[in-house]
């Protein structure tokens, strides 16, 4: 699967509850869709779109999130948070099983090494999503398969304002000689960048907003017309 991955473009089909794309037949011929475009494997969210998205006949990176951010959303784990979010990801089929990878407490206790453990006991990759190079770091140490950028610029310890990728995390994580894949994440809106992503030696790239969020693009334009 990690071979498999090289050189992908993943896109990352996802809605939160209160969007009118979230309901599940809109879901699913979103799904369709970018598996038209030649989408191979696709980053969801919640046990429901993961089984859909493996009838679709494509590899599924799983995850969870609330059904609504809270205020303190830079503050806290709630991507996969516990062992309970990733055996229902693991029950639903999920290939990869994406969750938190930074250094914050998570709820119940729950630990990094536990979360790793139990994704690989399933016969799962496991994907962490960080914010720093000293979380990449970490998690390569822990055993993750797969380390994205996911959470740059997300998170109190990584707060930027800046609207490109963050290739120097990627750079960083490669120059520190880390082993494990690194998947460039995060604010990719055009080609060029995703070029320039494998130039600095990531391994495949995830494309969400750009592709599957018609309210943000359409914001976009909508801003750069005043």
């Amino acid at each position: 699967m990690i071979n498999f991955l090289k050189n992908k473009v993943i896109v990352s089909s996802q809605a939160m509850p209160d969007e009118p794309l979230y309901k599940e037949e809109c879901m699913i011929a979103m799904m369709q869709s970018v598996i038209n475009g030649g989408a191979e494997v696709l980053r969801v969210a919640g046990a429901r779109d993961v089984k859909n998205a493996k009838k679709l006949g494509v590899k599924v990176i799983g995850l969870t999130k609330p059904d609504g951010l809270p205020e303190n959303w830079k503050e806290i784990v709630y991507i996969t948070p516990t062992l309970k979010e990733v055996n229902e990801l693991i029950d639903a089929g999920a290939d990869v099983i994406a969750f938190d990878g930074t250094s914050r407490p998570r709820p119940n206790n729950c630990t990094l090494e536990e979360i790793i453990k139990r994704i690989h006991s399933a016969g799962k990759l496991a994907m962490a999503d960080i914010a720093t190079l000293q979380e990449a770091i970490n998690c390569s140490k822990l055993g993750a398969d797969l380390i994205s950028t996911t959470l740059s610029g997300y998170t109190q310890e990584s707060l930027s304002d800046s609207s490109d990728p963050d290739y120097q995390l990627l750079k960083s994580i490669k120059l520190n000689k880390v082993q494990t894949p690194v998947i460039l994440e995060g604010r990719i809106w055009e080609p060029q960048q995703v070029k320039k992503a494998f130039e600095y030696g990531a391994h495949c790239v995830v494309i969400g907003s750009a592709i599957t969020r018609p309210q943000l693009i359409t914001k976009r334009f909508i801003n750069w017309s005043k």
